[in-house]
């Protein structure tokens, strides 16, 4: 029985995927060597800046303060990188991501400030790393992410500063962008190239590095640079879809950041070099999504880190929101906190201070202090200016990239404090060292023994001490708004049949406290509910509940039921296994709830945490 559901579960999940895939926005799609040759932009710069663009950056250096700080910033990291060792081909594991990603870094601001500045010095610097990493003996093919990176830093060196660059220097940057960038990704032997028709961040990523090298070597290998944007046209709405219908991006947060940069280094290239973006920013809930990264804030700046998302990533989400801010005029998207002391910048923080240069203020939205969105990895938000008052929770499911099992998980923020806390992310470069199989999503793939992926490590509900389902999917099935604002997400999927029925429901009672009640249905395979919470707080077990004290604060948690049910404190410092992330004062604190309690086969597991 058991192996059938599963069957059922993995049926009806992929019938859903080749759904949503099919029913994908398609985008324009009219390029051919032809049109290349009528609509491409003749002379550079044409990816992100024009010779107008420019002229109105400079305008804007002249009488912006956030604009003089922001460039202030490039100027001084450029410094910096003529202090730095020219780059390596060093691959750490298998990849050579570290290299290209300080490449585009390194090229967006020494180019940046050399437009602006003319320094002899920092161009010398500019054909010294293009040559560098031109003469390497290949971008990584084997984990082409390196390449895209790669290929979109020198395509976007050549563009900005080749006219002043040596023709030999030019020369070899695009027979390196054609052979070691575009080429290689033809080769339908080499079965990394996935990405072409995936749905996650490689396929955004990859298809803007090729996008930006193919514009830039238009000019020698038209035919080629034709094939290469045609196919992105075609395989793009893959990640696109993911956007949809509200703007949650499935990954989280982080890797918001991550696939929607290159989306917008695709789409603005093209607009910029062809006229079009040709429909990519009119795609479903791509315009939604940054306030789905704004609601995935919490008062304290740390994120709402579902899937394998990091806690913070102010600056990188800030310049790219500037784009989000210049092609609709809304000051929600723009930090302008951030920009009087920007720091950490990241990688894009040249096309940042183009789109900052293009921001008009046309109208000042603000976050609704109850919001929801759905998806495949739906999300529901509750926050509130008083007490600092933030809850995030989450259904979906695990077979996502990079997705955990923590359906049905929350994090929760009062008075300054983030007392419930999803673990997070954990880095892929120890782990790949060692051959870790960090990638596979199946049931019993390794990922699913580390602390960070696993159901028992987040703030939710196991049964009978199994793992997820990591096809079952939880659904928001009710949403309402009012004083007492309400979320409920039906978790029954995910249990492979151990129980009838489960549903989770978040209640914000005010802004001191939320109740989490779950209603359950047991069936004869029904042993056993563990109802969750992770937090770093020192923890203090109280008849019916305990107390939770942190930064000098406490709030208490209260079993309303069932009746005479404890909680158990269990210590995650140290972790499980030697491999797994540490954190800090990690523990779990349990609710154990023995099937036979229930009358009837149905019960109800009732939390209150209220503060002080």
């Amino acid at each position: 029985m058991k192996n059938l559901t599963q069957y059922l579960f993995i049926l009806i999940s992929f019938l859903l995927f080749s759904s949503l895939s099919s029913n994908a926005q398609k985008l324009e799609n009219p390029i051919s060597e032809a049109y290349l040759k009528k609509h491409l932009v003749k002379k550079s710069p044409k990816l992100i800046l024009t010779p107008q663009i420019e002229k109105e950056l400079k305008s804007k250096l002249k009488s912006d303060p956030l604009v003089q700080r922001y460039y202030q910033y490039l100027k001084d990291e450029s410094i910096h990188i003529l202090e730095k060792p020219l780059l390596k081909r060093e691959l750490e594991g298998f990849r050579l991501l570290a290299v290209s990603r300080e490449m585009v870094e390194r090229m967006g601001a020494l180019c940046m400030v050399y437009r602006i500045e003319k320094d002899p010095l920092i161009l010398k610097r500019i054909d010294e790393e293009i040559q560098t990493v031109c003469n390497f003996i290949d971008w990584n093919n084997q984990h082409y992410l390196d390449v895209a990176e790669m290929s979109f830093a020198v395509a976007l060196g050549i563009d900005w500063v080749g006219k002043w660059l040596p023709k030999e220097t030019v020369q070899l940057a695009k027979n390196s962008l054609i052979e070691k960038g575009i080429k290689p990704s033809f080769d339908e032997s080499n079965r990394r190239m996935f990405w072409i028709s995936g749905t996650n961040n490689w396929n955004a990523v990859c298809h803007g590095g090729m996008i930006a090298a193919a514009l830039v070597t238009a000019d020698i290998n038209p035919e080629l640079s034709a094939q290469t944007i045609s196919r992105a046209l075609e395989k793009l709405p893959g990640s696109l879809s993911e956007y949809a219908p509200d703007g949650i991006y499935p990954e989280g947060p982080t890797y918001w950041g991550y696939g929607t940069s290159y989306t917008v280094v695709a789409a603005n290239s093209l607009k910029t070099a062809l006229g079009s973006d040709f429909g990519i920013s009119k795609s479903p809930g791509f315009m939604e999504s940054p306030s789905f990264v704004l609601q995935a804030t919490a008062p304290s700046g740390e994120a709402f880190n579902f899937a394998d998302c990091g806690s913070t990533n102010r600056g990188r989400v800030a310049v790219l929101m500037t784009w989000f801010a210049s092609k609709t005029g809304d000051d929600l998207y723009l930090d302008s906190e951030f920009f009087a002391k920007p720091e950490n910048m990241g990688r894009m923080a040249a096309p940042g201070l183009i789109w900052l240069s293009q921001f008009e203020k046309k109208k000042s939205s603000s976050l609704t202090t109850q919001w929801h969105g759905n998806g495949k990895n739906p999300v529901a938000i509750f926050r509130d200016k008083e007490n600092d008052f933030y809850l995030g929770a989450k259904g979906g499911k695990a077979h996502l990239s990079h997705g955990n099992m923590d359906a049905g998980t929350f994090v929760f923020e009062l008075n300054g404090v983030r007392w419930v806390i999803d673990p997070g992310n954990q880095s892929y470069y120890p782990l790949n060292k060692i051959g870790f199989n960090l990638s596979g999503h199946c049931q019993d793939c390794p990922r699913w023994t580390l602390l960070t992926k696993r159901n028992d490590a987040h703030s939710t509900i196991t049964v009978n001490d199994e793992r997820f389902n990591v096809e079952g999917h939880a659904r928001i099935i009710e949403f309402k708004e009012g004083d007492q604002p309400e979320v409920s997400i039906d978790m029954t999927d995910l249990y492979f049949g151990n129980l009838a029925s489960l549903k989770r429901r978040f209640v914000k009672e005010n802004s001191n406290s939320i109740l989490i009640e779950d209603q359950i249905e047991i069936n004869d395979s029904t042993k056993d509910i563990t109802w969750g919470l992770m937090t770093v707080a020192d923890v203090i077990p109280v008849k019916n509940g305990a107390i939770l004290k942190q930064d000098g604060k406490e709030l208490k948690l209260t079993i309303l039921s069932p009746e005479k049910i404890q909680v158990s404190v269990i210590s995650l410092d140290p972790p499980p296994l030697e491999i797994d992330k540490t954190i800090e004062n990690l523990k779990r604190l349990e609710i154990r709830v023995p099937a036979w309690i229930f009358e009837n086969n149905k019960g109800v597991i009732k939390v209150r945490l209220t503060g002080e």
